[in-house]
């Protein structure tokens, strides 16, 4: 495809283009593709990761995985399952001292929690980049251009004409798409082209990460193993060190302040040297990227036919792994509708839902990421330099500095709230039922079926979860053999809206669904409950996009009057 399209692009037509082939562009295609829908998705680079910049899969994302029948693929993509996941801060590791300590299971050892059938995966970029490669191309549907880029594209009402150039030859040619997506990262050309600004700190530190290889790290110290430390000098916290691969990567990120350095590999060398506590062992710099912690969310989301995910919408500390899980929901959340729209039976309300949806979202989890980060460096301000003397007055500094630094960093280590927890209050496309918005939480997080949340998940049987019968269209819940589903069935088949009927005989899930009757978008969230189909034409126009159910309400109330 890619050599069809460079010799004869100008003729080529394509329902979506996608810019950038990172996980988000890569999740957006392969999701589409499971949908049936045609992308093709171009990217600058030869699609090798030598910088995995995420490594913590979200349990949310987990759950989209399930769904596209690829955990397998994610729990065999290389990272040793069975390495420690602790995370403990120290003043360095051979001979240092350790403030305190978060003891997790292994991945493979770690539980599943009652309010999901999945649980997150350390799988690093480097990993799990080609497991969504791998899942994009499954369907037939996505054609990828490596070594291309985005030039411009220009928007009508029929659609958008993207230009893009093959980087080896410099040759231009054209891509007619009804929908032009950037996924293309922070300094995103399609958000610059469409002129869309960003708004919060553009500069929380500045920060070196360096991929080192180091075999038997852990005989050189004696620590425990972990996945993670946090080191802290006089001068506070200065450096982490993960686990890459759980066996000989390590990411060493070098966290710096608002002053923009650039560090070479002696001073990366001299800061890995200094947190293992020794210089006499062997190890290897991969490669060093300097780079930049933001809180920056764009101010739209995208036009009626071109939009932003991913890093492109929001940039984020990584404190807390929201980033790359953050933008997976986005991809999820702009499939359905884009395949929608392409189907013919969305309406014009239902592309626009996606800001009004995301952006809250966005906002909510680089704000939580932020506070992570002012947590993680609180030492910088307040430290009792005893943590680093010895005798009795040391030990008892570091015990009372190593508790409230281990208490507080609860808030980052268990953030179950914020992957399950997020909500699309006030869209246009959620049908509301007047019930009060549940409690924001980070580290619990209560199931609820109220229309804009997570439809929530019950096992109906072995190895058989409620979120197992949502996906490819709306599913219709029956949680009262009793209740009459047929208005809605009938308004959805006039409207032309895929939407299959299941019966649930399962009491947990009458007593969460909280209806006789729940309506459960494409993405897995609630768009309607009740326990009548009463207005059912409506319940269905304001969940496809036909009007907005804010018009909606409107109306009634006027009428009432």
């Amino acid at each position: 495809m890619a050599e069809q399209l460079t010799t004869q692009g100008r003729d080529k037509r394509v329902p979506v283009v996608i810019i950038g082939a990172g996980p988000i562009g890569l999740a957006l295609a392969g999701d589409l593709g499971w949908r049936g829908i045609s992308s093709v998705l171009v990217e600058r680079g030869d699609g090798q990761v030598y910088q995995p910049k995420m490594d913590m899969v979200g349990i949310r994302t987990m759950e989209f995985c399930r769904r596209w029948g690829i955990v397998d693929w994610v729990e065999k993509a290389g990272y040793n399952r069975a390495y420690s996941q602790d995370y403990a801060w120290v003043s360095q590791l051979a001979g240092g001292y350790e403030f305190g300590r978060e003891e997790f299971p292994s991945v493979q050892d770690e539980s599943k929690p009652p309010q999901s059938p999945q649980k997150r995966e350390r799988c690093p970029q480097n990993f799990f980049d080609p497991v969504l490669t791998r899942f994009a191309k499954q369907s037939g549907k996505c054609d990828i251009l490596y070594e291309h880029e985005y030039v411009s594209h220009v928007e009508t009402d029929e659609g958008v004409t993207v230009r893009l150039r093959e980087l080896a030859t410099g040759q231009e040619f054209e891509v007619e798409a009804q929908y032009l997506v950037g996924s293309d990262g922070g300094a995103s050309a399609v958000r610059h082209a469409l002129g869309i600004q960003m708004a919060g700190q553009p500069t929380l530190t500045y920060t070196t990460n360096a991929i080192i290889k180091c075999d038997g790290l852990e005989k050189l110290h004696d620590k425990k193993p972990g996945y993670r430390y946090i080191f802290i000098g006089p001068e506070g916290t200065y450096a982490t060190i993960v686990a890459i691969n759980g066996r000989d990567w390590w990411r060493l990120s070098i966290v710096g302040d608002g002053e923009m350095r650039t560090l070479g590999e002696d001073e990366v060398r001299a800061v890995f040297e200094r947190a293992v506590g020794r210089s006499d062992f062997d190890y290897e710099v991969l490669s060093i990227l300097p780079w930049i912690r933001r809180q920056l969310v764009a101010d739209k989301f995208g036009t009626k036919r071109v939009f932003i995910a991913g890093d492109a919408a929001h940039l984020t500390s990584p404190t807390g792994g929201f980033g790359m899980n953050m933008g997976i929901q986005d991809a999820v959340d702009l499939s359905w509708k884009l395949a929608a729209m392409l189907e013919g039976w969305g309406g014009p309300e239902l592309l626009a839902s996606y800001e009004v949806e995301r952006r809250p979202v966005s906002i909510r989890n680089v704000t939580e990421a932020t506070n992570n980060l002012k947590l993680m460096l609180t030492p910088r301000k307040y430290l009792n330099q005893k943590v680093f003397e010895e005798g009795a007055e040391g030990d008892a500094a570091r015990k009372e500095f190593g508790d409230a630094y281990t208490q507080m960093m609860k808030r980052e280590w268990y953030t179950i709230g914020i992957h399950l927890g997020y909500r699309y209050e006030g869209s246009p496309v959620i049908f509301a039922d007047g019930t009060p918005e549940p409690e924001d939480t980070v580290q619990t997080y209560e199931q609820t079926a109220r229309p804009g949340h997570r439809a929530p998940h019950v096992w109906l049987e072995e190895g058989v979860s409620t979120l197992d019968l949502f996906g490819k269209g709306f599913v219709l819940c029956r949680l009262d053999p009793a209740a009459d589903a047929e208005p809605l069935l009938a308004a959805a088949k006039e409207a032309g809206m895929p939407v299959t009927l299941r019966d649930i005989n399962n009491a947990e899930a009458r007593a969460l669904y909280g209806a006789k009757l729940v309506l459960v978008r494409p993405d897995g969230h609630v768009s309607w409950r009740g326990d009548k189909a009463e207005c059912a034409g409506s319940v269905i126009d304001v969940s496809r996009g036909a009007m907005a159910y804010q018009a909606l309400e409107a109306t009634l109330r006027g009428a009432a009057e």
